[in-house]
């Protein structure tokens, strides 16, 4: 870009009407606007921009001393004629017949050198050239030295590729002499579908009534008068309008004499590429529009797209899954040691899941896949709908191609998504990582007491043994009317019983705040995996249509 603008600025140097470094920043502002909506408006929408930026280069490398004048008009308005008037040579081929002048030829006033490179950029053929050498000219052909005038098929030819050829060139000079006659002159085809679209190029439009010989001298006045109203509603007030005729030699002289103050000024291809920014710039700016909305982070359409996206990741049945897990632990921790195997021989509820959280090592990035269930059909439809709704909601105000932008952006990642959501299930942290230290201090408790009644178990038992064995019968201290191994026995069985049915409902409530814990932070992980493959291309191309916004008035700035 810095290469292009570079070459501009050197191209440009030139005082006159149209500011140099002007036009060179708003030529550099045009490409950079399609470096910034590259990708996210149609390729087709911005050909002309393209086209335009390409040619400004190329035109102003090849030859800043030379003006490119091209004659265009319908069949039998005598521009061929009225070329080698001006050439005072017979050089095109002039007549009635239709067509006439298939191909352009072009006259060169002055050394050739930087003119050759140019007239092979304007694609005519060496052999329809002609050069007026300062050897053959008089004084009064000095003054034109550095015109390059092109005769062009007729416009309105019955051979298609003639038009296409005069389409092509009208695109490419420097200045336009519009040729008609004063039978034709109102003719609708060359006022809709050329004049009118020259509306943004007065200031290098001529137009010119020839064959003034065949009105009688006080009829011209007045079909000047009425071209001048057709050129008005054309867009065209202000364009030069000259009577010229080649049947008097003095005829073309005032087009003659215009045409030297152009190629004196040396403005034309400025202005030329300045109307043509501004035909691209007008276009592009009702492409663009008015500035778009920000998406924020409060707008329900992103709250709707959390819960969608919450839901397709199964966060849901995780938070729910941690809740069992939450009992399943502080039972197996908590509750009565002798049945304690036979809770750890139930299946954990996270680890059916595969969810260990996040890798011990913080430098660790990988995570293994979750066999949380895939999201169901409903789901599926949620969450596309909850994209189709950010899309619309980031996407409203938008002018243009820019809503469908926006569309394919949130959608751009939608391939990633699913494995994205499982990573950030897979790694989120749980809250499930180490043990509670309620449930060690109940745990050591009920080892306490099961140990208590083990003793009196025992007890009992070694005295059943000495009774059966006929030995001295022990004799079991007393809590009232209850031996001390019997106390042991029964009081350590109920107090078990009891501490695992009061810790019951306390681990209850300790689950449920450990599933809306490990909800919240599943939440946030899926929010984050939202806001970086859904919102962030959204907010890119919002970004985008800002930048292009305001590289788009320093384009306009004339």
């Amino acid at each position: 870009m810095s290469g292009l603008g570079g070459r501009l600025r050197e191209a440009l140097r030139a005082d006159g009407r149209v500011d140099a470094d002007q036009l060179a920043a708003r030529l550099e502002a045009v490409q950079r606007f399609l470096g910034i909506v590259d990708g996210h408006l149609p390729d087709t929408a911005l050909v002309p921009a393209r086209t335009l930026v390409e040619r400004a280069g190329t035109r102003l490398a090849l030859s800043r001393d030379h003006t490119v004048v091209a004659l265009a008009g319908a069949t039998g308005s005598g521009k061929s004629s009225l070329f080698n008037a001006m050439a005072r040579m017979e050089l095109s081929p002039a007549g009635v017949r239709r067509p006439t002048t298939g191909v352009a030829h072009a006259c060169v006033w002055g050394p050739l050198d930087g003119g050759s490179r140019l007239l092979d950029w304007l694609g005519v053929l060496p052999r329809h050239r002609f050069v007026r050498e300062s050897v053959l000219d008089g004084d009064d052909e000095f003054a034109l030295h550095g015109l390059i005038l092109l005769d062009l098929p007729d416009l309105d030819s019955v051979q298609h590729s003639h038009r296409l050829e005069v389409d092509r060139l009208l695109g490419l000079v420097d200045l336009v002499v519009w040729v008609v006659d004063p039978q034709k002159y109102a003719d609708r085809v060359v006022h809709r579908h050329y004049l009118r679209e020259f509306h943004r190029h007065r200031d290098v439009t001529l137009v010119v009534l020839n064959q003034a010989d065949r009105l009688a001298p006080a009829d011209v006045p007045r079909v000047l008068a009425d071209l001048r109203r057709l050129l008005d509603a054309d867009g065209l007030d202000g364009v030069p309008l000259l009577a010229t005729t080649v049947a008097d030699p003095n005829g073309p002289d005032g087009l003659r004499e215009a045409l030297e103050r152009t190629v004196a000024e040396r403005q034309a291809a400025l202005r030329r590429l300045s109307g043509d920014v501004d035909g691209v710039v007008a276009a592009l700016d009702e492409m663009v529009g008015a500035p778009g909305t920000a998406l924020a982070p409060d707008d329900p359409a992103v709250g709707t797209l959390n819960r969608a996206l919450s839901a397709a990741a199964g966060v849901p049945t995780v938070a729910a899954s941690v809740e069992d897990a939450y009992r399943h632990r502080a039972a197996s921790a908590t509750g009565w040691p002798l049945v304690r195997f036979w809770r750890r021989l139930r299946p954990d509820p996270l680890r059916r899941l595969h969810l260990s959280g996040p890798p011990a090592d913080p430098a660790e990035s990988l995570v293994a896949a979750t066999s949380v269930p895939e999201p169901s059909a409903a789901d599926k439809s949620a969450m596309a709908l909850a994209l189709r709704t950010v899309a619309e909601r980031a996407g409203s105000g938008l002018p243009s191609a820019w809503p469908n932008a926006v569309t394919m952006a949130a959608r751009s990642r939608l391939g990633d998504l699913p494995d994205a959501l499982d990573r950030a299930v897979a790694g989120a942290d749980l809250g499930m990582d180490r043990p509670r230290f309620w449930w060690r201090l109940v745990g050591g408790v009920q080892w306490l007491v099961t140990l208590a009644a083990v003793a009196g178990l025992g007890w009992l038992l070694l005295g059943y043994a000495l009774r059966a064995l006929g030995l001295p019968e022990l004799r079991h201290p007393m809590v009232g009317e209850v031996p001390v191994p019997t106390l042991l026995l029964l009081g350590g069985l109920l107090a078990g019983l009891l501490l695992a049915a009061l810790t019951r409902p306390i681990a209850r409530w300790a689950a449920r705040r450990a599933g809306q814990r490990a909800q919240a932070r599943l939440t946030a992980a899926v929010a984050a995996v939202g806001d970086e493959s859904v919102l962030a291309p959204v907010r890119a191309v919002i970004a985008a249509h800002a930048d292009a916004r305001t590289v788009l008035e320093v384009a306009r700035h004339r």
